[in-house]
């Protein structure tokens, strides 16, 4: 999506309607999933990066590699971990820096979805 339609995205709900797609595809294809899920446990373990740390890697991997699904799992991941807008922002210059103008464009979408989960966090608290 570009445009108007990435700029109208509400991102915790197209996280919401990810998760029951993803709740499908562990139906259909059960044992790739939870060998799927047992390499995210493993690489997001507490170790010499913290998670909110390896959540703003992800954000930055998932922005140049433009995976809109992905902006909006760890985006909403580093907020949980107490990510802060300037954190967000670094991070996304760093993509910009290590991905050029491609990476310009995903980093407004992660920095929209970082908005929208910000906002919800502080409405449910």
């Amino acid at each position: 999506m570009r445009g108007q339609d990435m700029e109208s995205r509400n991102w915790p709900d197209f996280a919401r309607g990810l998760s029951a797609e993803l709740r499908n595809l562990r139906g259909g294809a059960p044992e790739v999933m939870k060998a799927f899920s047992a390499l995210a446990q493993s690489a997001l373990a507490q170790g010499a990066l913290d998670s909110k740390t390896k959540e703003l890697i992800a954000i930055a991997i998932s922005v140049a590699i433009r995976c809109d699904d992905c902006i909006a799992f760890h985006v909403k991941a580093a907020v949980d971990h107490g990510a802060t807008r300037e954190e967000i922002l670094e991070t996304l210059g760093m993509t910009i820096y290590m991905g050029a103008g491609p990476s310009a464009m995903y980093a407004s979408h992660a920095l929209g979805a970082y908005a929208d989960f910000a906002a919800a966090k502080a409405n449910a608290a």
